[in-house]
């Protein structure tokens, strides 16, 4: 009788998802910890909300089918329709609807949170993410917009890059919704689409975009994109009005005299950012490096945004009858590291455990006072976690880049002195058990 073979689950990730390892993450925390001292001093609330949502709560403001599973990921509970979070921004408003009544008018909020695509994934891009977003909400004063492409500044030189390495590019909806009408666009599904082609420029040039707009775009992986199907004349008028240099909407005009006040010259007025989402009504905003990018492989690559956010005055009043103007701005975390990683060289100290090589579990009452000793004074070590003799406990310390072993056997409980071993440089030394955590804190 032949047994079926069982197949093995894989050990590979999805497209889009990755492990992430210590350094990088001990990166990410310190770039959080810069995120919250700004926002503490810009006079932000610190908020939370869940990873899942109602998927009609957060609207469809990205691709949708029968299953909304197209952009978002999703599941049917109960008759009704929950969806990962694609971003931060739709899970406030409907925050800010329910506790209408309750929050301060405006309402400054900031959230770190893990946002979830279900789209193709590319360079630097990820089906799943940490975001940071910063909101004021209940305000049509554009002087919180450009406070808040003046904090993201902020964040950015704290995390060790220099006003050459970044620029604030800002535009304004109003400019694509006069194009729209100039060119007789109604259709909100096409009006849709030619934004999505046109927030692609950055990332893939004029000439990709322009196929985008017309009758669509096959990529090098031979995948196939539907085209918004305008006329090539209405395509030219859309670039000539993108690559202007200058505007007279008077939002833009307004948002660069409050960058003259704060002395803030780190920004560009470029018509041809767009920003994907369509609920945004007025000043956009998207933050671009200036520096090039590489892959595993070493190659430069077209990395695109950071981060962007823009004006949405609507969006609240989607839960009823509210009258809540909003603007944000977010960062992708994870996009951010990635490439602070390549520009600056982090001295991130990653702390390795002293190891306690044991001899006898008889002696485990004498290796848990060394410990104790250790611990309490701030001390990071254990007592070897495994099973065997010395010359794996040793190969597991080189391992891991502990910085000392501790050799405690028959020997050394007699003399009441321990041999400490410094494994960056072989050195062994005889140690009074109560000055051990004295000689670690010297070659730490």
């Amino acid at each position: 009788m032949v047994k079926d073979k069982k197949t093995k689950p894989s050990k590979e990730l999805p497209l889009g998802f990755v492990d992430r390892q210590e350094k990088e993450l001990l990166i990410r925390d310190f770039v959080i910890s810069n995120i919250k001292e700004v926002m503490i001093k810009y006079g932000f609330q610190y908020l939370e909300t869940p990873s899942f949502e109602y998927t009609d709560s957060i609207g469809k403001f990205l691709p949708d089918k029968d299953r909304p599973d197209a952009g978002v990921f999703s599941f049917k509970d109960e008759n009704k329709w929950l969806s990962l979070r694609y971003d931060l921004t739709a899970p406030l408003a409907r925050y800010v609807a329910k506790n209408y009544l309750e929050i301060p008018k405006p309402f400054k909020r900031y959230q770190l949170g893990t946002v979830w695509r279900n789209e193709k994934p590319g360079p630097g891009r990820f089906r799943e993410f940490l975001q940071f977003d910063a909101d004021c909400v209940g305000t049509k004063n554009l002087q919180s917009d450009a406070e808040l492409c003046i904090l993201v500044s902020e964040i950015l030189e704290r995390c060790g890059l220099n006003k050459n390495d970044y620029i604030v590019n800002i535009s304004s909806r109003k400019i694509t919704d006069k194009l729209f009408e100039k060119l007789k666009i109604n259709s909100k599904d096409q009006i849709l689409s030619t934004l999505r082609a046109l927030d692609k420029i950055d990332r893939l040039g004029w000439d990709e975009a322009k196929k985008l707009l017309g009758e669509g775009r096959k990529d090098k992986s031979g995948d196939y994109t539907k085209g918004s199907n305008l006329k090539k004349d209405q395509i030219k008028i859309i670039e000539d009005t993108l690559k202007g240099k200058t505007t007279d909407s008077e939002d833009v005009l307004e948002i660069t005299k409050i960058f003259e006040a704060y002395n803030f010259k780190n920004y560009k007025f470029d018509p041809s950012v767009i920003r994907g989402l369509e609920y945004y009504t007025g000043p956009i905003f998207e933050v671009n490096l200036n520096f090039d990018v590489k892959n595993a492989k070493g190659q430069t690559i077209q990395f695109g945004s950071i981060g962007g956010g823009g004006r949405y005055d609507n969006l609240v009043n989607n839960f009823g009858n509210l009258d809540c103007p909003a603007t944000g701005i977010s960062i992708g975390l994870d996009r951010l590291v990635f490439a602070l990683m390549q520009k600056k060289d982090f001295k991130i100290k990653i702390s390795r455990p002293v190891v306690i090589c044991t001899f006898d579990k008889l002696r485990t009452k004498e290796y848990i006072e060394i410990l104790t000793k250790l611990r309490n004074s701030n001390i990071s070590s254990e007592i070897y976690p495994g099973e065997g003799k010395l010359k794996k406990q040793m190969e597991y310390a080189n391992k891991i880049g502990s910085p000392a072993v501790i050799l405690y056997g028959d020997d050394e409980i007699k003399s009441g002195k321990a041999t400490l071993k410094n494994l960056k440089t072989g050195n062994e030394s005889s140690v009074k058990t109560e000055d051990l955590a004295n000689e670690i804190k010297k070659l730490l």
